[in-house]
């Protein structure tokens, strides 16, 4: 653990994208300090006893509108098609989601085109010129009834709040279409490493200036250990200032699998389950992933309030304590080159794609350091 130039707190994917960065392009020895015995995070896949390839901290369903980022994350993986279907379970029946022309028929029980959707619509939608949340963001877009079948036990599920209580953007990331299109999102790339995600980023930190030590504390390793030119920091902003504030609230996850005897068990990756069970949704990521095997893996996953840190909730008292440790970040930033990057340590819910791009935003700045 001498002479070395990055010390970086995860081997999720702003980690291994920042050590890759500083390692071919500057030059510097790095060692990724990470606390599960694995890398890349939420991303990681690995077999199931089974056989089956399967996502052990739910879906990752890879997407980008950037071909410079597609090209960046070529050099470590081979592509294949993300075929990235979802459906939502009401009333025992099962309809595409995000909404479409197709779920507006199948629910209204008429023959809809586009125009006469929108003015559907437009007659069952609340009139809210500014939502003030997510209830009010929704009932604003495709009124009550969609609203209630669709989204509110969904969201009282996932985050144990009333969408009342919650910031627009919850349900804001979510469209709605007045075309056929039945996929899960709208970019210009949506694909999925050949080999999973564990491979893709294994490959990228395959290099003799980068170190990882998993199993290990961070706070350990950086009382021992100040590292040449920086700190990059992918934890949770409280526990690295030793929650000054007090705790950020955040959302968990606990996830079961079950694996069948059969091919496949349900119709597309992803099937939410709004309004009954205590889990919000199933997947059979080998939807997802090509793999060929007689067997299948579901897994369904359920909220909860304790555990690894998932989601933090958008609500004006969390951003508000937040904002305290961003300040906190800030001043670490200028003053003792720490940088925090991604999802935990901005404390707000970005995919995958976006978490990469942040990272390379992060290399940019320690390229600074090296001018």
């Amino acid at each position: 653990m001498e002479n070395i130039d990055l010390l970086i707190a995860g081997a999720g994917p702003v980690g291994c994208v920042v050590a890759e960065r500083a390692a071919n392009v500057l030059g510097w020895r790095c060692l990724i300090v990470e606390r599960r015995d694995h890398i890349a995070g939420n991303c990681y896949d690995a077999p199931h006893e089974s056989g089956v390839l399967v996502h052990r901290y739910g879906p990752h369903y890879f997407r980008t509108n950037s071909q410079a980022l597609l090209d960046y994350l070529s050099k470590f993986t081979a592509w294949i098609p993300g075929n990235y279907v979802v459906k939502s379970s009401v009333g025992g029946k099962l309809y595409p989601f995000p909404i479409n022309l197709d779920t507006l028929e199948q629910f209204f029980g008429r023959p809809l085109d586009a125009d006469s959707a929108r003015a559907l619509l437009e007659a069952e939608r609340e009139k809210i010129a500014e939502p003030r949340n997510s209830e009010e963001f929704v009932c604003a877009r495709v009124g009550r009834r969609l609203y209630e079948a669709f989204y509110l036990n969904y969201t009282l599920k996932q985050w144990d709040r009333h969408p009342r209580d919650l910031d627009p953007s919850v349900c804001g990331r979510i469209p709605v279409r007045f075309d056929r299109r039945n996929t899960y999102v709208d970019h210009r790339f949506q694909v999925t490493p050949a080999r999973g995600f564990t491979a893709l980023f294994a490959k990228m930190i395959d290099h003799p200036l980068i170190e990882v030590k998993l199993g290990a504390d961070f706070r350990e390793v950086r009382a021992q250990l100040r590292p040449r030119r920086a700190t990059v920091y992918c934890g949770t902003p409280d526990e690295y200032f030793d929650h000054r504030f007090g705790p950020l609230a955040w959302r968990s996850l606990s996830f079961r699998f079950e694996a069948h005897e059969q091919a496949f068990v349900q119709p597309c990756v992803q099937i939410n389950y709004p309004n009954e069970h205590a889990y919000t949704r199933t997947l059979e990521i080998k939807h997802v992933t090509g793999q060929k095997h007689p067997h299948t893996v579901l897994s369904y996953e359920t909220p909860q309030a304790t555990g690894e840190p998932y989601y933090p909730i958008p609500s004006p008292e969390t951003q508000a304590r937040y904002r305290q440790y961003e300040a906190l970040a800030q001043r670490a930033q200028r003053e003792d080159n720490v940088f925090f990057a991604g999802r935990l340590a901005t404390y707000r819910y970005i995919n995958t794609d976006q978490a990469i791009e942040s990272a390379l935003e992060t290399f940019e700045a320690l390229r600074g350091l090296a001018a």
